[in-house]
């Protein structure tokens, strides 16, 4: 019987030490998705748009959202140049 006890016991931490260390490598080396694929990511969210149904509505505001960031940071980076520009007029 105590056997038993001590070997549930040994398997079920061992599955909790293996969970644990998974997790825990999983959350320090997390990447984003969107710096691994690049240009490629975008085509396979384009192509996937053309398919239609609810997966290519997704991948439609996929693409939509990954666009309009885009245009974000470019007007962003105005806004900057024109803050520059302002405090060097002395406004």
């Amino acid at each position: 019987m105590k056997k038993t006890i001590v070997g549930k016991s040994v398997r079920i931490g061992a599955v909790v030490a293996i969970f644990a260390s998974g997790w825990f490598c999983g959350a320090v080396s997390q990447r984003s998705a969107e710096a691994q694929l690049g240009d490629v990511g975008k085509a396979v969210m384009e192509k996937a748009g053309e398919q239609g149904g609810s997966l290519g509505a997704a991948a439609k505001l996929g693409t939509s959202i990954s666009d309009i960031q885009t245009h974000l940071d470019a007007l962003q980076k105005d806004v900057d140049t024109l803050n520059s520009i302002k405090a060097m007029l002395g406004g």
